[in-house]
């Protein structure tokens, strides 16, 4: 895709959403159940969609909290339900509902007391204290948010006790249940009006976000950043966290320069991203450009989406790192100044960068490589299997210095927290230490594209198998190389990865097909050169060609 021209300038009047109209269209649009653009969909990251395509209305958070009030009855899950929200303009209106429904249920449910924003992080966070040494009465949790997508977007996820993100087991339960209500008209949704859910008994207020605040030294070194005196620039990209920064600077005396830190929900102080839309991709050059601008005033300079689960890093020595770059740093530098049992692995998915691999094994861990989805590392990280776990995606948690849970989602804070603790203990930022690195393991090339394609041949993916594979591209190279393995099932937990992964001796590619979108994505990645990883792209894309158009023949 062509980079717009307009991609990294500040966002124009002309490139905001109607606030006003897009809260109108969440009430007054009524979705079509019969279309399935229109139904609930729990992908990855939960129900997603916008109020004006008609795809995340009232009525779809009306019938999904009341499909999970049934799920949480089937679950015998009879704790109170945490409910988070961020500052997109849907999830504020979402939330209204939510509790409605909830409390209409008789749920008990714990909001932030404040009326204030929660990130995903604290949601696990707390649903993980809250649960420590109960057997029963375990609480679960909500958090209503997009992650990253425009402001236009809503977006809706569930997190049962373990606390991370739901599995497909129970996403489909939820899913099926929420379509079968606006099917009917949403008969049988229990609410009450907002006011009355407000002053019920059943709505317990928490300060979720000075318990965070005040346990984060259980897991980074804020002593040594206070110490080192690490000048931190934060752009808040004005998220749910975006309070938060100014507390932790406060409670444990740091240097912290907060950028956007105000609530907007047209993000109308955004840069704009690739593609001339705005969204809050902190992985993003184009989205960070105003951090990276400022990037010479401070020694490590980070971002956050507006759910605060992700994480950006910018460095004064080489920008905004590599999403991979920094989950191999981190995954080094934890290995080696925290005194981990050796027992707990480290996670990460299959199409993030093998130079973890190699890191993995520098540091005598085990690693446990999954499906794209943060939902299969919860269960680990949850009973203490794991010590950290990331993807590609700039998401991420790790284990507290003693290594006990932190928590079972992406947390953004602690991943850009330790980034200043990098740069306290060793004296250098992390793409420094990201070239020692390369040093010791060799440079990696890698990329992400997505292809055009059309809903058939992306539901030619699930056909795939890699025995089939295996005989097809018996004499197929890739790049010159000779295929030495093909997956179609991930190597930890054998879980389907929706397409496949073909390794070399000096590279590979995975495929995958997107949930909402009429593309596939080819990730590469190179350990000879970029035009080693240009030719591993093209043939990529070859071998998936014909491998999908000819799996419906198989």
């Amino acid at each position: 895709m062509a980079t717009h021209p307009r991609a990294g300038q500040a966002a124009q009047a002309s490139d905001l959403i109607n606030v006003a109209q897009l809260v109108s269209a969440y009430y007054v649009a009524e979705p079509d159940s019969r279309d399935a653009q229109q139904q609930v969909k729990f992908g990855t990251s939960g129900h997603r969609g916008s109020a004006f395509k008609r795809a995340f209305n009232e009525a779809h958070i009306l019938a999904i909290c009341q499909a999970i009030c049934a799920y949480r009855e089937e679950q015998g899950i009879n704790g109170p339900l945490l409910l988070g929200k961020d500052t997109h303009a849907l999830s504020e209106a979402a939330y209204a509902t939510a509790l409605e429904v909830f409390i209409g249920n008789g749920v008990e449910v714990h909001i932030q007391n404040n009326d204030g924003y929660t990130p995903t992080p604290v949601i696990s966070h707390a649903i993980l204290r809250y649960n420590q040494g109960r057997q029963d009465g375990l609480c679960d949790g909500v958090v209503i948010t997009p992650s990253h997508n425009p402001p236009a977007d809503g977006g809706f996820k569930y997190n049962p006790p373990h606390g991370g993100p739901a599995d497909s087991d129970a996403t489909k339960v939820i899913e099926k249940y929420a379509n079968a209500l606006l099917s009917s008209e949403l008969a049988g949704v229990n609410a009450v009006s907002y006011d009355e859910a407000l002053n019920s008994p059943l709505c317990v207020r928490v300060d979720w976000q000075q318990q965070y605040i005040a346990a984060l030294e259980q897991v980074v070194d804020m002593a040594a950043i206070k110490q080192a005196g690490v000048r931190i620039g934060v752009d808040a990209m004005g998220g749910a966290g975006a309070q938060y920064w100014a507390a932790i600077a406060e409670h444990y005396g740091l240097n912290i320069d907060v950028r956007h830190a105000q609530v907007d929900p047209a993000f109308a102080f955004m840069t704009l991203d690739k593609d001339g839309a705005i969204r809050m991709d902190c992985s993003s050059p184009y989205a960070m450009a105003g951090l990276l601008a400022l990037k010479d005033q401070f020694d490590i300079a980070v971002g956050n989406d507006p759910d605060y689960d992700r994480h950006g890093i910018v460095t004064p020595s080489a920008g905004l790192m590599n999403p991979n770059h920094y989950l191999a740093v981190a995954i080094d530098y934890l290995c080696q100044q925290r005194d981990w049992p050796a027992t707990l692995a480290i996670g990460k998915t299959l199409v993030s960068s093998a130079l973890i691999d190699k890191v993995v094994a520098a540091n005598q861990r085990q690693l446990f490589e999954v499906p794209v989805g943060f939902k299969w590392f919860a269960p680990g990280l949850h009973d203490q299997q794991l010590a950290f776990a990331g993807e590609e995606s700039a998401g991420a948690t790790f284990a507290d210095r003693q290594g006990q849970v932190w928590t079972t989602d992406k947390d953004g804070i602690i991943m850009a927290l330790l980034a200043a603790e990098i740069v306290a203990v060793t004296g250098q930022d992390p793409s420094q230490y990201y070239q020692q690195l390369c040093q010791r393991f060799g440079t990696s090339y890698y990329q992400r594209i997505d292809k055009p394609s059309s809903t058939e041949r992306n539901q030619a993916f699930a056909k795939i198998r890699d025995y089939k594979v295996s005989k097809k591209l018996a004499q197929v190279t890739l790049a010159g190389d000779a295929i030495t393995q093909v997956m179609t099932r991930a190597s930890a937990n054998d879980a389907p990865i929706g397409g496949l992964k073909v390794v070399t001796d000096n590279g590979w590619f995975a495929a995958r097909p997107s949930g909402t979108e009429p593309v596939y994505k080819i990730y590469c990645e190179s350990f000879v050169s970029d035009a080693h990883l240009q030719q591993l792209a093209e043939d990529a894309a070859t071998i998936v060609d014909s491998l999908t158009a000819s799996a419906d023949a198989d």
